[in-house]
Order: C-alpha cells, then sequence, then structure tokens
C-alpha cells in the first residue's frame, strides 16, 4: 500500500447485500490494514442475520463506526429526512473521502459532500455506480429521469470510479460522456479466496447464488432447470442460495412444477459454503455491473454457466464457450444439459488461474484505489490554492 498520509474514508452506500457490501468490505479491510481510518453508512432496513454477522466481522477495521439509517430503494419524501441525518452523521467524522456506491448512496455522496464544501472542507466525493441506476432502459420516462439526476450530479463529482469497462460504457450511451474524471478499477479477492473448494459428497448438479428477484434471474433458472432435465434425459437435483422479497413466488413455482423435492431452497450463506453444495455454479443474470459472484467462484475452481451481461466477459474472456444469452431459458437448458453430459466441456473453458489471480487481486484493488484518493484530494488542494485563486481572478 503507498506511503501517503492516512486517510479518513467513509463508504456510503443503500442496501448491505451483494457485490456492493462484499465490495465495501474488502476496500475496508485493506485501508485499514494500511492505516487507513474508515467508515461506513448504510441502510438499516435491509439484512438479515447473515448481513449482521458480516457487520460483525468488518466492525472492527471500522475506526470510524458503522452507522445504519433507513433508506429507501426508489426516491422519495424520505429521503430529506435522511439526508439530512446523513449530514450530521457525516460532518461529526471530518472525512477526507466521501466514497458514494450504487445510485443512492452516490446521490448522498455528493449531496453532503458539497455541501461540506460550503463549510470549506477539502472533502474529496467519489461515485462507483455499481450498476445502480445504469440498469433502467434509456426508453422510459423513469429511466431518462434517473438519467438527468446523475447527470446533474456530475457537477458534484471529483471522479467516478468503474468497476468494470461495460459499466463505464453504459454510462457513457445512457447518460453521456463523463464530464467528471473516471477510472476504472476492477474488484478483486482475497488471498484465501482462490484456494480451491472441494465438491461435498453429496454435492448436486448446480448451484443458483444471489438476490431472489427477477433482475438475477432465478426464475430463469427454474424453468431452464426443468428443460435440462428432459434433454439430459434424467432428474436433476439443484440448490437455490440467497434472500429476497420474491423467494415464496420462486418457492411456489417449482412446488407447481413439482420439483421442489429436487431443489432445495437455502437462506443466504459464504459463497464459498454454496459452492460445495453442487458441481456447477448458474448465473442467470439479466444485467450486471461486475458480479463477486462470478469472480469468487472462478477462484474456488468451480465450472460456471453464465449469462453474457455486464463485466462478465471481463472475468471469464469474450470468447468463453459457457455463455447464453440473459433471458432465454432454452439457451441455459442446453448448456446445462451439456454440462451433465459432457462433463469435461466447462473445465476446459475456465479461465487460465495464474492470470485471473494476477488481474483480481483485493489488495491490487485497494492499493489503486487508495491511490485514487490521494490524487483527488491533491487536486482539490491545487484547486483550492492561494495562488490558483489568485490566478483565475
Amino acid at each position: 500500500m503507498a506511503k501517503s498520509p492516512p486517510l479518513r474514508i467513509i463508504h456510503c452506500f443503500r442496501s448491505p447485500v451483494g457485490g456492493i457490501f462484499r465490495h465495501v468490505r474488502d476496500l475496508a479491510e485493506e485501508h485499514a490494514k494500511a492505516g487507513h481510518q474508515v467508515g461506513i453508512l448504510c441502510d438499516s432496513t435491509t439484512g438479515g442475520a447473515y448481513e449482521d454477522a458480516l457487520f460483525d466481522s468488518i466492525t472492527p477495521h471500522l475506526a470510524l463506526g458503522l452507522t445504519r439509517l433507513p433508506m429507501q430503494r426508489s426516491l422519495g419524501p424520505a429521503d430529506i429526512t435522511t439526508a439530512i441525518r446523513t449530514f450530521r452523521e457525516i460532518k461529526s467524522l471530518q472525512p477526507d473521502v466521501l466514497h458514494g456506491h450504487g445510485a443512492k448512496g452516490g446521490a448522498f455522496v455528493r449531496l453532503v459532500g458539497s455541501q461540506l464544501r460550503v463549510s470549506r472542507s477539502c472533502v474529496a466525493r467519489l461515485y462507483s455506480p455499481h450498476g445502480g441506476s445504469l440498469h433502467y432502459d434509456e426508453r422510459t420516462l423513469r429511466g431518462q429521469a434517473y438519467f438527468a439526476i446523475e447527470r446533474l450530479l456530475e457537477r458534484w463529482t471529483d471522479n467516478l470510479v468503474f468497476v468494470s469497462d461495460y459499466e463505464r460504457r453504459a454510462y457513457t450511451d445512457k447518460i453521456g460522456e463523463p464530464r467528471a474524471p473516471w477510472r476504472l478499477i476492477h474488484n478483486g479477492l482475497r488471498d484465501h479466496e482462490f484456494e480451491p473448494v472441494g465438491t461435498a459428497p453429496d454435492a448436486v448438479d448446480f448451484l443458483y447464488i444471489g438476490m431472489m428477484r427477477d433482475l438475477k434471474g432465478p426464475d430463469v433458472f427454474i424453468e431452464a432447470l426443468r428443460r435440462a432435465e428432459q434433454l439430459a434425459g434424467r432428474p436433476l437435483h439443484s440448490v437455490m442460495v440467497g434472500d429476497g422479497d420474491d423467494k415464496p413466488r420462486y418457492q411456489a413455482r417449482l412446488d407447481a412444477l413439482g420439483m421442489g423435492g429436487r431443489v432445495a431452497m437455502h437462506d443466504a450463506m459464504p459463497a464459498r459454503q454454496a459452492f460445495a453444495m453442487a458441481h456447477t455454479v448458474v448465473i442467470p443474470s439479466r444485467a450486471e455491473s461486475m458480479p463477486y459472484i462470478v469472480l469468487e467462484a472462478v477462484a474456488a475452481g468451480k465450472p460456471v454457466i453464465s449469462t453474457r451481461v455486464g463485466g462478465i466477459p471481463e472475468i471469464l474472456g469474450s470468447d468463453f464457450t459457457g455463455f447464453v444469452p440473459p433471458g432465454d431459458s432454452e439457451a441455459l437448458a442446453e448448456a446445462m444439459s451439456k454440462d451433465i453430459l459432457e462433463p469435461n466441456w466447462l473445465r476446459a473453458a475456465m479461465p487460465d488461474m495464474d492470470a485471473f489471480r494476477s488481474h483480481f487481486s483485493a489488495r491490487t484493488m485497494a492499493e489503486r484505489m487508495a491511490s485514487l484518493y490521494q490524487d483527488c484530494l491533491a487536486r482539490k488542494m491545487r484547486d483550492t490554492s492561494p495562488r490558483t485563486v489568485s490566478s483565475l481572478s
């Protein structure tokens, strides 16, 4: 890690589940080890026992503490109250860096950071979309509204941080060429996550792991599994791991199809624990940015079938043979049945592990991020120095 002065860093995001939460935990831990002081501010109404355990594990690294406030997913009047409380909490912590993740966290960070600037605070305001509002369709009124807000907030952004080149391209296509400086910093994994995960003796054929919402494709997974049984000529067994409001609907569909006895539903659990439960991981997402679950599966030595969406080709390679189109249950079923009938097909297609490990390291990610923070602060100090003010007058 760079030998720069220690920083006071606050990460703000809405939902403490999934990839954003994982990304922030990794950054917080690595930066704390490097001597920086880190804090987290996020929603208080999302998550369960599993997320509580994750907070317990990261809390020792949070010198600036954990603050949880109610944050709605959609825009609403309650955001005003939350923004005021967020400003008070952040101001008391006197941060050097505010890093917002996702649309809601990014909005709060840039508004609060700009208000702190009025008080002559030289705080750096960074925003990582992580998909967020970029998932909306630009042809809809809601999408256009969100993209207009994103464009407006660029005025109060010191740096955009994209976790995949796909995300950068989506931002440019939907919002416009970034007016703020930007940098691409891929997600990374910790050293122990590159240890292979063995397969349990009672492992099933396929694993779905992720949020239980249609965006992530559990509905497509269920329909594809039924069709794959027909193509493979035998019953197939799977596990589905994750939490979400739509989980009962997926269970009801499995029961209606008579598949409830062959597909077990589990609450969210550590990915490596889930990997041991199945031979192959299936990622049926309709949209992604740079999903950690794909990185984790590859690092653990698990074969993967995935939709070709978001930054996943940056992980698996653009010519990966295990890709299927999003939302296409028939194509997914064909890939799943091929995995059953040709067991070595996917393993031969997976990325080279040495090259993969050298690129997707959490330590490298954190070092690059800390360097960016320092660059932002140096730029702000330079822009507000007396010499600069004089030259502009």
